[in-house]
């Protein structure tokens, strides 16, 4: 069980005070201090571990935003960021003594430049409310978690948040242009504009994938894209799962860059049929969906390729989609994954580890052989093109010997990624589900000068605590 601190007593006992002081600056409306309604907040996506926060900012500016974080600090009040709350590694965590500010009512679209190829969003906007605010002129916003429709931007800028997609058109990085950014102190920043490569230091880098532990982010302007003319989708099964990703590292070793190149495993794949009905081959043990754009020319060729190169590792089955509507039923599984799994597990991790494409079938040996002396079962569905591992352990939390059996394997199954030449994060964060594995992969200098950095932004360390640093190191 991962260990977090006692709350401060003599901050939970201000309670009434400070909920006071707070809806003075942002308005009683948008504080909660009822136990009933702050249990909604005790959790994320990660909710094997609940803490209910002292109390709950919704903002509705910026201005709000800095009224309660210039609060928070002059105070020495903890601050728990807060989107939609769909993170993974308990990013988005409370404590019982700090105050949690969400960006879930700023969710307004401020200005879309179909000529510049940009749009201008409050922290709130969910990921696919950017590309519907924009498909009507034709275009799309890159980035898709498949925790698209809830997700909000502020979160996907916090994790620097990728999706099935990334593989050709990058993560949030590679599409954020600036961002309205406060700091502890309350002070607003603009960092980056309307162009890619501000002048300067790289700022905006250093904010995105930064977990709320150096301000917040309020407003986001994100580059859009022109939709491609078409895409079509191929299933590809196999016999075995590290002949699958032998193919994927061919795949990618060839040149050919698809739209997107996802994996599943055999038990994922029966999760995701039972679920979905998509027309996944149930005697498969490992199923690629790869996904290509373009012409219809371009499609062709493209998918004519990428069939002979998946031919020459003996699949079981190859199926191309032939309309729109055939590809939308592949993808409803894919994307789908995670929800179908919960329909046979009572609970499951999800893990977020890196490692290079060619070293797949290798990490698909070790996550079985790690799985098995843990006496647990895994079902894998990740972005095979880039290598971001989604492996989703099964266990039951109501079971205490299961659970830190899970947690155990998800900890060796992080390793693996690090020692195959990897990283322990892709796209979910390190929250506290990762926070005490930092060692394994950054030593005492790179940590050291990580929390350099924290300390100059947040010299009390009241953003986001515990989280991403080892305790030992906070």
């Amino acid at each position: 069980m991962l260990a977090m601190p006692e709350p401060k007593a003599e901050i939970v006992a201000r309670r009434a005070e400070i909920v006071a002081a707070l809806a003075a600056r942002v308005g009683a409306a948008n504080v909660i201090s009822e136990a009933l309604r702050l249990k909604a907040y005790e959790t994320d996506g990660f909710s094997a571990y609940r803490r209910v926060p002292l109390a709950v900012v919704l903002a509705e500016t910026t201005e709000q935003v800095a009224a309660a974080l210039k609060y928070c600090h002059e105070q020495g009040i903890r601050v728990v960021p807060r989107a939609a709350g769909t993170s993974l590694s308990g990013g988005a965590l409370p404590l019982e003594d700090a105050v949690v500010i969400g960006v879930s009512k700023m969710n307004a679209i401020l200005e879309v430049d179909f000529e510049d190829r940009l749009a201008r969003v409050q922290a709130g906007v969910t990921n696919i409310g950017i590309t519907k605010a924009v498909e009507g002129e034709g275009f799309f916003y890159a980035p898709d978690p498949s925790s698209q429709l809830a997700c909000m931007i502020a979160g996907n800028v916090a994790m620097n948040s990728g999706g099935a997609h990334c593989l050709k058109y990058g993560v949030t990085a590679n599409n954020l242009l600036g961002v309205t950014f406060v700091t502890v102190e309350g002070e607003v920043v603009e960092l980056g504009g309307e162009h890619l490569d501000a002048a300067g230091y790289d700022w905006l880098g250093l904010i995105t994938g930064s977990e709320g532990q150096l301000g917040m982010v309020t407003e986001v302007t994100v580059r859009i894209l022109r939709a491609a003319e078409g895409a079509r989708a191929m299933l590809v099964g196999f016999d075995a799962t590290d002949v699958a990703g032998a193919a994927v590292a061919d795949i990618i070793a060839s040149g050919i860059i698809p739209v997107a190149l996802e994996f599943m495993d055999r038990p994922c794949i029966h999760a995701c049929e039972a679920f979905a009905h998509a027309g996944y081959p149930l005697d498969a043990e490992a199923l690629l969906i790869i996904e290509v754009e373009g012409s219809e020319e371009e499609q062709d060729a493209l998918l004519a390729k990428l069939q002979a190169i998946c031919a020459r590792h003996g699949p079981s089955t190859m199926r191309i989609a032939r309309t729109a509507e055939e590809s939308a039923a592949i993808w409803k599984g894919r994307k789908g994954a995670f929800g179908a799994v919960g329909r046979i597990s009572p609970d499951y991790l999800c893990m977020d580890g890196t490692i290079p494409p060619g070293r797949l079938p290798e990490a698909m040996r070790g996550i079985g052989a790690l799985a098995e002396r843990y006496r647990l079962q895994v079902a894998n569905v990740f972005h095979a093109g880039d290598g971001n591992l989604h492996p989703l352990i099964m266990f039951d939390a109501n079971d205490a010997d299961s659970f830190a059996r899970a947690e155990a394997l998800g900890a060796d199954i992080l390793k693996l990624c690090v020692e195959l030449g990897g990283c322990l994060t892709g796209e979910h964060g390190v929250g506290i589900e990762k926070r005490d594995l930092m060692t394994a992969q950054f030593g005492p200098v790179d940590l050291a000068q990580q929390k350099r950095i924290k300390t100059a932004f947040d010299p009390g360390w009241i953003l986001n605590p515990h989280k991403v640093f080892p305790l030992e190191h906070a």
